[in-house]
């Protein structure tokens, strides 16, 4: 009695797998006929004959649209055969299924700019560079290719960049500090201007601006320091006459992971004469240059024991660089005050690149990214001490002391230079 259902449900589930292999069997010969397409296109492409391989391409994306390589492949070829405008329909296809292609997005620049549109193709170029592969990636008609693209971007963003500054009124950017900041401004939204945030080894207290040069007329002690710069020599010649008491800044012990230190780990390459250290003082460098010691007294130095002051004459030797890096906390900042500055001497915070001068001091974020060199073939000295961040407060500056000293008693921690780099 129960035959008939039961051969019922037999005939259906044999009925359902001959549907679905003839679904597969569709599937292949779909695959087989894209892929005999394609095969036909691009034999077409390599024998000069563009129309050929359009008709194939557009077989190839009727029966799957959803192949960006294809609308890709379409869009060049429509292009040799001088349909720009059905070019660029195709190369939207192919950024619509993946909008970080970068050839599409280049091909793209490229019509909107054998268009005339060349605002809108800086642009689409500026947003294909940001997708830029490694060069040993890149066959020779791509480079060129980019080096075009990275040519009409770069003269866009100049020409609006004028344009804005013209609009606003901003004048010469380094008449003060407010039309800097707005020229800074308005490079970091064109892309002119890489965005540096602090990176601090170990503190970061919120709130406190990530600045790589800050303004001179917040120090009003700056002149006074430079006024002083005789002095400091005077007694750095009196030192360096003996080579005596200068250490390597860096010192790892054996084991710690090196990174971008092994090349001047322990190395004499770069020395420090240190008058005070990770808040250690060194009697004997101090007693040896007293009047340096004096006038760094006068100073907002931090007092955390074992943590800070920091103050040395630091010695980079010829064809020596310092790496990129960052410092402890942006509680602090760093100030240089060079002494023996030999040409060939750099020093970068973020964007911004400087030529040390003898006498002329700044005052640095240490937390944002910053690298040292000397090119020369002499000896690069500057006086290098830290200060409190004058953004913070007296109370501020009190507690911060306490929780470090708090941290430090809670672990029972022995700081030495190398936990600190």
């Amino acid at each position: 009695m129960n035959g008939g259902p039961v051969l019922a449900r037999r005939f259906f589930v044999c009925e359902g797998i001959m549907a679905k292999e003839g679904q597969a069997e569709e599937a292949r010969s779909r695959s087989s006929e894209i892929d005999a397409l394609k095969s036909a296109a691009a034999l077409a492409i390599r024998s000069g004959k563009p129309s050929i391989a359009v008709q194939n391409l557009r077989r190839v994306v009727a029966l799957d649209n959803q192949d960006a390589s294809a609308w890709l492949n379409l869009a060049a070829s429509l292009r040799a055969v001088s349909e720009p405008a059905a070019a660029i329909d195709a190369v939207n296809s192919a950024i619509a299924l993946n909008p970080r292609h970068f050839l599409a997005l280049l091909l793209k620049g490229s019509l909107e700019e054998q268009q005339g549109e060349r605002h809108k193709a800086a642009r689409t170029y500026g947003a294909a560079l940001t997708q830029l592969p490694p060069d040993d990636r890149m066959d020779e008609p791509t480079r060129r290719a980019v080096i075009k693209a990275r040519s009409v971007h770069h003269a866009y963003t100049t020409e609006l960049q004028s344009f804005v500054l013209q609009e606003v009124g901003l004048g010469d950017p380094s008449a003060n500090s407010e039309a800097r900041k707005v020229s800074l401004f308005v490079d970091a939204i064109l892309g002119k201007r890489r965005i540096f945030r602090q990176q601090p080894t170990a503190f970061e207290f919120p709130g406190l601006p990530a600045i790589e040069f800050y303004e001179r007329s917040e120090f009003a002690w700056l002149s006074t320091l430079e006024a002083a710069t005789p002095v400091f020599q005077r007694e750095l010649a009196k030192v360096m006459a003996h080579d005596e008491g200068f250490e390597p800044y860096v010192a790892y012990p054996d084991g710690a992971p090196l990174d971008q230190w092994q090349d001047l780990n322990r190395s004499r390459r770069w020395t420090a004469f240190h008058f005070y250290h990770y808040g250690r003082r060194y009697p004997a460098n101090c007693g040896r240059c007293p009047e340096t010691v004096a006038l760094l007294a006068q100073l907002p130095q931090p007092q955390v024991a074992g943590r800070m002051p920091a103050a040395m004459f630091s010695v980079l030797r010829a064809n020596t660089r310092i790496p990129p890096h960052t410092g402890v906390a942006n509680v602090r900042l760093v100030v240089h005050l060079p002494l023996v500055v030999p040409p060939g001497c750099g020093f970068r915070v973020g964007n911004e690149t400087r030529e040390w001068k003898v006498g002329e001091a700044w005052v640095f974020d240490d937390t944002i990214e910053h690298e040292a060199w000397n090119d020369s073939d002499e000896d690069r000295v500057v006086l290098i001490f830290d200060i409190w961040n004058p953004r913070l407060s007296a109370s501020e500056r009190s507690m911060i002391a306490e929780v470090m000293s708090a941290m430090d008693r809670f672990n029972e921690v022995s700081l030495s230079p190398e936990s600190q780099l």
